[in-house]
């Protein structure tokens, strides 16, 4: 169901609507949620990675929530034996590159003499699956999906027939199949020239503008709920694509691990994007009327609307 029809839908409802004395920002909609719209993260979506301490000796954690089913569930299953093996442990970042992409893994991946070498158990990843092909025969595929089309003609997205979001996540589609999008704190799988799809032990960070040029060229595993500053705010790298050209530039991980093997892991939630409020939010984020603006844009790009995360009370 697109956003636009449950928009008309409510319009059209004939219950009595009764307005706010004040339109509410976006963050006001966020915090007056009440707690049954909120739905739990589980620790098994987790993935959470510890970088050395910064110059002030503060320690530094990037928890990224994984997607769900039917999304790029080979690169995720890849991942998660990455991490129970703790191969990243003494790995680091290795790039920065400005409005783009923060990359970590082996910085040595590049060269067999040097490289760690890999579990034996990881499985290589077809291009195919970049996309869900019959997304809407999936188990769960139509009754977690809200469209997001406000007006067609303001909120067509550039890329794809039509943007919604799938288990909290914002994805893409047409004619039946769909895939994740690319998003600022999107999650996604570094790669070589194709057929390489990449295994997972090299991933990279969105910091910048979203390059939605790389749907369905790169496999996109998920997004950073928390500790976002830790890697948006990294020296950019001067070398080529923002690669660090010495070793003393690189920001050392001290490591990763699934969620479920952190035991000091705080519980997450999110907005559910079938509430009511998650609706009034999308709204708000399309048409601004809180009184700082004096024109509604009256539409909105799918990632602009980010998914309100919170740590559960």
């Amino acid at each position: 169901m697109s956003l636009l029809a449950l928009l008309a839908a409510v319009a059209a409802s004939p219950e009595p609507v009764t307005l706010p004395a004040k339109a509410l920002a976006p963050a006001e909609i966020v915090a007056t949620a009440p707690a049954v719209d909120w739905l739990p993260i589980a620790a098994t979506e987790l993935l959470v990675m510890d970088l050395a301490p910064d110059a002030a000796g503060r320690p530094r954690r990037v928890v990224i929530q994984l997607l769900p089913a039917p999304f790029s569930q080979g690169w995720i299953g890849n991942i998660r034996k990455l991490a129970a093996a703790h191969w990243w442990d003494g790995t680091s970042i290795n790039r920065a590159q400005d409005n783009y992409v923060v990359q970590w893994g082996d910085p040595d991946g590049e060269d067999k003499a040097k490289a760690k070498p890999l579990p034996a158990a990881l499985i290589e990843v077809p291009q195919s699956e970049y996309v869900s092909a019959n997304f809407y025969g999936n188990d769960g595929g139509v009754d977690d999906v809200i469209g997001f089309e406000i007006e067609a003609k303001t909120s067509r997205d550039p890329y794809a027939a039509t943007t919604m979001f799938h288990g909290g996540f914002p994805v893409a589609g047409h004619f039946g199949s769909a895939w994740p999008i690319h998003c600022y704190g999107t999650v996604g799988v570094g790669r070589n020239e194709p057929p390489d799809t990449g295994s997972g032990a090299e991933l990279y960070a969105v910091i910048g503008h979203a390059p939605r040029q790389l749907d369905r060229n790169i496999a996109v595993v998920g997004r950073v709920i928390e500790g976002m500053e830790h890697l948006s705010t990294l020296p950019r790298g001067t070398g080529d694509l923002g690669f660090y050209k010495t070793a003393p530039e690189r920001t050392p991980i001290r490591a990763i691990r699934n969620g479920t093997d952190v035991p000091d892991l705080p519980a997450f939630e999110y907005l559910g994007t079938q509430s009511k409020s998650f609706a009034r939010y999308a709204d708000a984020r399309a048409n601004r009327r809180d009184v700082f603006y004096i024109q509604p844009a009256g539409g909105v790009d799918i990632c602009n609307v980010p998914v309100p995360i919170r740590r559960r009370k």
